[in-house]
């Protein structure tokens, strides 16, 4: 068990008057006991009490041979357990629940009415999760340090006109020989008309002269995620597709200066939006900023023009404009940054220079 996390955690807990939480999200549960556990179908709870008596809920079917600094409560597939859990709850006081708790669960603890009132706790702990300690700034430095040795190769990559999904599988055995622990989500590689679809799913289109290449791709490393995009052009670059490079680079830079500890996420959006919108193509930048990212490639929080959330220093997030016109040219490209108290640290060092692959 963390303690240091835990403490922070229970603080928020009790000035908000919440003196019992079930954390269920594995990632959440890493976080705070340092182990991985995925329970697929099976109830996984992590039960913490302001009377400290914290304890696991835990399928045999899933060893745990390292002490956890904590009760480990074992059941078995013949076994009920969110019966076994309420057993443990305080029935006269509420309880923090995690929002991606399946219904299944949730709503046997409800009729057994196993607490007070039932409540979302988890944004407790993804505040907590927001702001990164010095061990995970390092974590996620070298997990981007990995990601920009892997655009280089991929950029590199372009004029051998491998098929989308050829570049995507190339991609993993390049994490494997970086010594990456794998993709930190489903790359997107795309050529041309391809590029110009933010979540584009890889096909087997090849790149053409003229094209425009998006490169969006991350890696986990030590249980930690990196996520960044290069946009590249095939032979040649039209004026039209260079003006449209040059706006998104420039919004780019405008949405990572106005990075600070007290800035609002809504005027970090609004520096990059406002100035793609100023040059004509506001409608084609359609979604927000950024997000934030750490254990999960989408840790909670974002950068949108709703969150009024200041920003605090340790916290990590991507920020990644784009402009996207259907059928022609689509152009992102995405660095991450660590807040500081005057600034920000970014973590991608690979060149956003315009570049033509030959």
């Amino acid at each position: 068990m963390n303690k240091e996390r835990l403490n922070k955690v229970l603080k928020i807990m009790e000035e908000q008057k919440l003196p019992q939480m079930v954390v269920s999200d594995p990632a959440a549960i890493f976080y705070l006991t340092g182990k991985w556990i995925h329970p697929g179908e099976r109830m996984l709870a992590l039960y913490i009490n302001l009377n400290g008596k914290h304890k696991l809920f835990i399928n045999e079917l899933f060893p745990v041979n390292e002490d956890l600094g904590m009760e480990l409560v074992w059941f078995n597939d013949t076994q009920k357990p969110v019966d076994i859990l309420a057993g443990y709850i305080e029935q006269d006081k509420p309880l923090g629940i995690d929002k991606n708790w399946p219904a299944r669960f949730l709503l046997g603890l409800i009729n057994l009415k196993a607490a007070s009132a039932f409540v979302n706790g988890s944004e407790i702990i993804d505040k907590v999760r927001m702001c990164k300690d010095e061990k995970e700034k390092d974590l996620m430095r070298e997990a981007s340090r990995l990601n920009d040795l892997a655009m280089d190769r991929m950029i590199k990559l372009v004029p051998e006109k491998h098929s989308e999904k050829k570049m995507g599988q190339l991609l993993s055995g390049i994490w494997e020989e970086l010594g990456a622990d794998g993709h930190s989500f489903e790359p997107i590689i795309g050529y041309g008309a391809n590029a110009a679809d933010p979540h584009h799913s890889m096909d087997n289109s090849t790149v053409k002269e003229g094209d425009s290449v998006v490169i969006d791709i991350g890696c986990t490393k030590d249980s930690y995620c990196s996520d960044m995009t290069r946009t590249v052009f095939y032979k040649s670059v039209s004026d039209h597709a260079r003006e449209v490079y040059n706006i998104v680079l420039e919004a780019n830079k405008r949405g990572i200066e106005k990075v600070k500890a007290g800035a609002r996420f809504c005027d970090i959006d609004a520096a990059a939006r406002d100035y793609i919108t100023e040059k004509g193509y506001g409608k084609y930048f359609t979604h927000r900023l950024g997000h934030s990212i750490g254990i999960e490639v989408h840790d909670f929080g974002d950068v949108s023009s709703v969150n009024t959330d200041r920003v605090q220093p340790g916290q990590i997030f991507s920020i990644e404009p784009g402009i996207y016109l259907p059928g022609d040219v689509g152009v992102r490209i995405e660095d991450l940054v660590i807040v500081t108290e005057d600034g920000c640290e970014v973590l991608n060092s690979y060149s956003k220079d315009l570049i033509v692959v030959e």
